[in-house]
């Protein structure tokens, strides 16, 4: 800005945008969906990547549900952990099945993405209706590690050979449920539009939900406050920890990267904790001890403040019931005798702190009655840990929107 102040007065910058015309100036982009970033893994976690370790000479297209619509649309393509220069052959956004649009970057369809860069796409003139379907297909001409992908995407992607960007039916040899480079769709929607944020693991991100189904509880919350000109973004990673990096950033890491930077965000909702408590003792963390009930508080009370020094609200989150999780699976002594206590404590602490703007009980609308250490069954989606497609829908219908903002 101190070049531009040099050549031009505070007037004649005003003058310029004016006769630049109404839609410059009117323009309001607002982030209406999103897929953190993570890097891949090798042997160090028990979970596979599933997907190929590189791609070339290869089209993918992904499917996506926008929150709120708008009249013009803008692509965030991340190489946040590349090695190399992602080089973009070709980028087409769609309408559901409709015509495809080009997509360019400062003017040009192909290029190049620094190691650990983002890029914006220049808008496309496309309405897109709330709660309207999207699909964005990437080339990839030459060899590209996949080393930026979001893992437990429930959606499913198809891997094509060639540059197949502008085929009109989508097709693939290879299928994936991950989405490989895409971060963040923009919206220009109306000036009283806003967003919101929920920052969390794998029940957020909809791990247990039906793949292809948008059954995640942002999901239906979306529906509920898309008539609202609200958009709901997922900030679930599955994996994800609040104090140490897991299966991608701490939330301590990720806050700026995830809430603060996201265009038109006004709240967040924090959901996050339970891994922490987990994975001590299991094959994620076999030798980590399990962290301190102030070490956790210490975390939350972190993000608190950088929400409220942003103007953002925060509203905190209990942390659901989990005896039995993953019982039978690769993954063993996720619960504890000591980790249900800590997590009793949090709760407890979390619902009597007033540290945050407003608390949703998660706890208190999903545990059994007769067994409040358990999920009720109607909310498990069989794995004792995460809800399965009628729990995500409870969680979601028992927030009280007033809360929100």
């Amino acid at each position: 800005m101190k070049a531009l102040h040099a050549r031009f007065s505070l007037p004649l910058i005003v003058t310029a945008l004016l006769a630049a015309g109404p839609a410059l100036a009117q323009d309001n982009w607002l982030t209406t969906w999103m897929a953190n970033p993570q890097p891949t893994w090798g042997n160090e976690l028990p979970l596979p990547t599933r997907i190929p370790e590189a791609l070339t000479d290869s089209t993918i297209h992904q499917k996506l549900r926008v929150s709120v619509g708008g009249s013009q649309v803008r692509v965030v393509v991340s190489n946040e952990y590349g090695k190399q220069p992602l080089l973009i052959g070709a980028a087409r956004i769609a309408a559901s099945e409709g015509a495809r649009q080009v997509l360019k970057f400062g003017g040009e369809e192909q290029i190049s993405i620094a190691p650990g860069e983002t890029r914006t796409s220049d808008p496309v003139a496309l309405a897109v209706p709330a709660l309207g379907e999207l699909v964005f297909s990437l080339y990839l001409p030459q060899r590209t590690p996949l080393t930026t992908f979001h893992w437990d995407g429930k959606q499913t992607a198809l891997i094509a050979p060639g540059n197949q960007v502008d085929a009109q039916r989508l097709e693939g040899k290879e299928q994936v449920e991950a989405r490989l480079f895409l971060s963040d769709i923009l919206v220009d929607t109306p000036l009283d539009s806003r967003a919101l944020v929920v920052l969390g693991d794998s029940i957020t991100d909809g791990n247990g939900s039906t793949l292809d189904s948008n059954r995640r509880w942002p999901d239906f919350l979306a529906q509920r406050l898309a008539a609202k000109n609200v958009a709901v973004l997922n900030g679930g990673i599955s994996g994800a920890r609040l104090l140490e990096d897991g299966m991608g950033a701490s939330a301590l890491a990720r806050f700026e990267r995830d809430v603060l930077s996201k265009p038109g965000v006004k709240s967040v909702v924090l959901m996050l904790g339970i891994n922490d408590i987990s994975w001590p003792g299991t094959a994620f963390a076999p030798n980590a001890p399990l962290p301190s009930l102030d070490r956790l508080i210490a975390g939350y009370r972190q993000l608190i403040d950088q929400a409220h020094s942003h103007n953002l609200r925060i509203i905190g989150t209990t942390l659901l019931p989990f005896e039995g999780a993953l019982q039978g699976s690769i993954i063993e002594h996720y619960h504890s005798a000591p980790k249900e206590q800590l997590r009793q404590a949090l709760n407890w602490w979390i619902r009597t702190s007033q540290a945050f703007d407003a608390v949703i009980d998660f706890d208190q609308m999903t545990r059994d009655p007769r067994y409040p250490t358990r999920l009720l069954p109607l909310i498990d989606s069989g794995d004792h840990l995460h809800p399965g497609d009628a729990g995500n829908r409870a969680m979601a219908e028992g927030v009280e929107l007033e809360v929100l903002f």
